[in-house]
């Protein structure tokens, strides 16, 4: 994950872990706020909401890291550490396993307010962070960094496309229940939280319940809405993929042997070594 000419530059915190933000990034939080938090009740899962409640993040300035860990450490033992946008999958799965969520520490700016590739803090903190206050989705993502650091190598795009279509792009369905969203590129993004749930026949994605082996053989795109969604029923389903980490290998395995689902869109530069790069739009 090597840093692609961004226009951004990391914000470097003081001796307590504070960052400074202008007026303007401060705005800039509170406007995205705000029009999530308008657009996702009825859409997003009830788990996220609570959670987001529950978290507590300020709704008028860009949130510090270090209130979030302790918030976070309390709950479920997890943390934030700011990091660069874009880190090696060894560092990324190295803080997740250890219970550090890896979290840009810039914010976008106005101009890039609708969408942007790389992940800032607003999607870092108000997407990702809120589920890790649920134990068992905390413990999925500990797991999946347990994992990555097992991985060989060469599967480490496997993993990658787990991460996207569950962590980022994920859809959850509960027996019975209609079909809301958690993923966080979808929570923060005002345009993909309305599309993700559009039926098909109307221009909609399509869905496919979850399943290891045909997440391991579908291909993404970072710029671009998704095509395809994989839908779970709980996350205790999520964790269960990754709870036998054998499973998740022979399931590898027999997705190179099957090789990828020919996808939907052009395939010139897919970024199959990079899940931590677009955001939100």
């Amino acid at each position: 994950m090597s840093k692609k000419d961004s226009t951004y530059t990391s914000k470097e915190p003081d001796a307590n872990g504070f960052r400074s933000y202008t007026a303007e990034e401060d705005q800039i939080w509170a406007d995205l706020y705000a029009r999530q938090e308008e657009i996702l009740p009825g859409r997003a899962c009830a788990e996220y909401l609570e959670c987001l409640e529950t978290l507590g993040l300020p709704k008028n300035k860009v949130p510090q890291l270090p209130d979030v860990t302790a918030t976070l450490t309390e709950a479920t033992g997890w943390g934030v550490e700011g990091v660069p946008a874009l880190i090696s999958f060894k560092k990324f799965f190295r803080l997740l396993a250890d219970q550090k969520f890896p979290a840009a520490t810039f914010i976008r700016r106005r101009d890039e307010f609708d969408y942007l590739q790389e992940p800032d803090i607003f999607h870092e903190v108000f997407g990702h962070c809120p589920l890790l206050m649920n134990p068992v989705y905390a413990d999925f993502m500990k797991k999946y960094g347990e994992m990555g650091l097992e991985v060989e190598k060469s599967d480490r795009s496997m993993l990658a496309r787990l991460y996207w279509f569950t962590v980022e792009f994920g859809l959850m369905k509960h027996k019975g229940g209609k079909l809301e969203i958690y993923g966080s590129g979808i929570v923060s993004s005002v345009g993909e939280s309305q599309y993700a749930l559009t039926p098909q026949e109307e221009g909609g994605p399509e869905l496919r319940p979850i399943n290891l082996v045909d997440v391991f053989r579908t291909l993404y795109r970072i710029d671009i809405y998704q095509p395809i969604y994989y839908v779970i029923e709980s996350f205790e389903q999520l964790y269960s993929l990754v709870e036998r980490k054998e499973e998740v290998f022979a399931a590898i395995e027999e997705a190179k042997r099957l090789g990828p689902f020919k996808p939907t869109f052009e395939v010139d530069d897919l970024p199959e070594n990079d899940i931590r790069r677009k955001i939100a739009g």
